[in-house]
């Protein structure tokens, strides 16, 4: 299990009251906003600047809820296998992997393997091209669903495997110094059945699971007052919300999560991945991901996570603290901060949300939390384009990711490996991607001087 040391967590509140009690003898405003940058969750911040940053949990709750917790926490990192099995049964019978830890290492971030690797924290939605289901989302593939399985238990046949190639192409900042980007290609190979119909592919690399309680707790109202779909204030960004089925709600909601805020709740992204990555029913999803293909056992039995322990691993998700930024106080994050601002980054990486009041639950209730995100849809551009529409999201369009804990990856999780598809090796390498809606804002860091996009970065990399 993930540390969960009561003296961080102590260690937490003591120096929100500190930080607190210093800010009001201060008289300037600039100490105040200064020392409340640290509190990236909020009351629900933890210092921690080691490999288990991202999975601490949140202060302040009743030993029940703590005990829910660690339930939740047991069980995203158990290992899962085929049935028959007495304990941990229902893997497969086609899969990715075998736990949820397995693709989100410490609670954070997956990592695009390299040429010749075996794939573990990536996969591959997969749909008909320029067709819809019933509930205007992306149509599986016959034979394949909506995503691809390239594992399966014995017996079973896996779907596909999926072959990664790069191209290295060379670029310059303005000052004349080179950068380089690597264009990936993703092809299917050792398919089990040929697909007939004209299909779209894209990849989804596993994402951090901290902070998603704070994101769902605040409100539809305050998310849609930043969108702006028609630019009607002429300043070339376009926010989207996207609208996606709610299983459980039967009918359409917000979306706000996954890389295209495809899922509207932390319990149906926890559900989904463990039904689609895992093949484990649930009563979220209580059909096999298999279902109506060949590999399909036909054992409809009960589900195989009870209501119960699916309930823990969701809450889990939702408890997860989040790490305090560092170094505020360095003049060069600061300048890297101004930059960040000056380029318009802080457009769609709002710094700022606040949680909605919440008098069942008072750890997420009326949190100013720094995210860096709007949840919204924007388009970034051709060449981050996977031309896979995704409810109201089309080919171009991504839900802007938070930047909180982001300095913290390659402590937690050993890489520096960004966006969607892992092809960034780096954070600025992720900026230089940027294209759409933020080209404007490239083109600004593209005109740095080296001295200013190191700034950048070591701003970046306090968060």
């Amino acid at each position: 299990m993930f540390p969960k040391n009561k003296i961080l967590v102590f260690s937490t509140i003591v120096a929100f009251i500190i930080i607190t009690s210093n800010a009001c003898k201060k008289t300037k405003f600039e100490d105040l906003e200064l020392n409340n940058e640290m509190l990236s969750g909020g009351m629900q911040t933890v210092f921690d600047e080691g490999n288990g940053a991202y999975g601490h949990s949140f202060a302040n709750m009743s030993a029940q809820h703590e005990r829910v917790h660690e339930i939740g926490d047991i069980a995203f990192e158990q290992t899962f296998v085929s049935n028959p099995a007495p304990l941990n049964g229902g893997l497969g019978p086609i899969y990715n992997n075998v736990s949820c830890i397995s693709c989100h290492i410490g609670d954070g971030r997956g990592k695009a393997p390299e040429v010749g690797q075996p794939i573990s924290s990536i996969l591959f939605r997969i749909s008909q091209s320029n067709r819809v289901d019933m509930h205007n989302g992306p149509l599986g593939v016959i034979g394949y669903g909506d995503q691809i399985q390239n594992r399966s238990v014995a017996g079973s046949v896996k779907e596909a495997d999926i072959e990664i190639s790069y191209i290295e192409k060379t670029f310059q900042f303005d000052d004349g110094t080179p950068y380089s980007l690597r264009f990936p290609t993703y092809t299917l190979t050792n398919m089990y059945m040929p697909i007939t119909s004209s299909y779209d592919l894209s990849p989804r690399v596993a994402s951090p699971v901290f902070g998603l309680g704070l994101l769902e707790a605040v409100s539809e109202q305050d998310i849609l007052a930043n969108a702006d779909e028609f630019d009607m204030n002429n300043d070339g960004i376009s926010g989207k919300a996207n609208y996606v089925w709610n299983v459980l709600e039967n009918k359409t909601t917000l979306g706000r999560f996954g890389w295209k805020a495809n899922q509207p709740t932390v319990m149906q992204q926890s559900a989904g991945a463990i039904n689609s990555d895992m093949g484990l029913t649930s009563f979220v999803f209580p059909q096999e991901n298999s279902f109506g293909q060949i590999q399909y056992d036909h054992l409809d039995d009960d589900v195989e996570v009870s209501d119960s322990l699916m309930h823990a691993i969701a809450f889990y998700i939702k408890t997860l603290a989040v790490p305090a930024r560092r170094n505020i106080t360095d003049p060069k994050v600061a300048r890297g901060k101004q930059l960040f601002i000056e380029s318009n980054c802080s457009a769609c990486h709002l710094p700022t949300l606040k949680t909605a009041v919440n008098v069942a639950f008072p750890a997420l209730s009326n949190q100013t939390i720094r995210p860096y995100t709007d949840l919204l849809l924007h388009d970034m551009g051709a060449e981050l384009a996977d031309n896979r529409p995704d409810f109201l999201a089309n080919g171009y369009e991504w839900r802007t990711p938070p930047l909180w804990g982001i300095g913290l990856t390659y402590k937690v999780n050993g890489h520096t490996n960004f966006l969607h598809d892992g092809r960034a090796r780096n954070l600025m390498e992720a900026v230089m991607w940027h294209g759409g809606e933020a080209e404007a804002s490239k083109n600004k860091v593209k005109s740095l001087n080296k001295a200013d996009r190191e700034a950048l970065i070591k701003f970046l990399e306090s968060l």
